[in-house]
């Protein structure tokens, strides 16, 4: 049987809710943990992924915009990954070229051309972790198609959870095959009273404390298991990750 990478998406309806964050340490746990071969493709225009990554020799300001250039097959996903300091972690990294990924998507109209990619990718690799940029779009139908899981974060509040809402019943009206949703709790306070009831009335989520430790990961271009390991935020995304891991495991491929 080939090898099939397992792939995982990052995916929100909203933004602003540690998406970025959750992908950049799951991708640094799978590779640091079990030293599973990882790649993370940033799909986000915005980069962020990508930036804290990346090596100042690899600054996206000092090549050409060419992620969008994979989809449209004029350039095979090897000749842009990049190494990068976290052993078993590679990059594949984005760009503004992005920005109009939804607009080509429905131009080529191949409803799978992330998934065929990705088959391509899958016997270099045990984890492809997708950092997705927000909405509803083609890109995350195509993200939806492609995906093993897709993890959700969620701010304990209503408009939060009926972004979450939104997701389930699209997946379930648009996409007939199997995906794991896997909701989480991000940038979790429990000072707050209404992140505590929202936690209450879900207690088996797993969660993320908000921390400032999270926001250093810019100026460190780290994941928290390179600089922060010992820190409640690092822990708890190891925990997260030792959790989608075994249910990925459990999964017949």
């Amino acid at each position: 049987m080939a090898h099939k990478a397992k792939v995982i998406a990052i995916y929100s309806l909203k933004g602003g809710v540690g998406k970025t964050s959750l992908a950049v340490n799951l991708a640094g746990e799978a590779a640091r943990q079990a030293g599973r071969r990882t790649l993370l493709w940033d799909l986000d225009p915005q980069a962020a992924a990508s930036y804290i990554l990346g090596r100042e020799d690899d600054a996206m300001t000092g090549k050409k915009a060419r992620a969008a250039s994979v989809f449209e097959r004029d350039l095979s996903p090897d000749k842009l990954i990049l190494k990068t300091a976290i052993p078993n972690l590679d990059l594949l990294p984005a760009d503004v070229s992005l920005r109009g990924l939804d607009q080509m998507l429905f131009a080529i109209g191949k409803k799978k051309r992330l998934a065929k990619l990705i088959e391509g990718l899958a016997k270099s690799y045990d984890r492809i972790i997708l950092d997705c940029p927000p909405g509803l779009t083609q890109t995350s139908q195509q993200v939806m198609r492609a995906a093993d899981m897709i993890l959700v974060p969620v701010i304990p509040s209503p408009l939060s959870r009926r972004a979450l809402h939104e997701v389930v019943a699209h997946l379930e009206r648009e996409h007939k095959d199997p995906v794991q949703l896997l909701p989480l709790f991000s940038m979790v306070d429990g000072r707050r009273s209404l992140h505590r009831a929202a936690m209450e009335s879900d207690p088996n989520w797993p969660r993320i404390p908000y921390a400032s430790v999270v926001e250093q990961m810019a100026t460190r271009r780290a994941p928290l298991c390179a600089f922060a390991n010992r820190t409640v935020a690092a822990e708890a995304f190891a925990m997260l990750w030792r959790a989608v891991d075994k249910r990925l495991i459990a999964v017949k491929s």
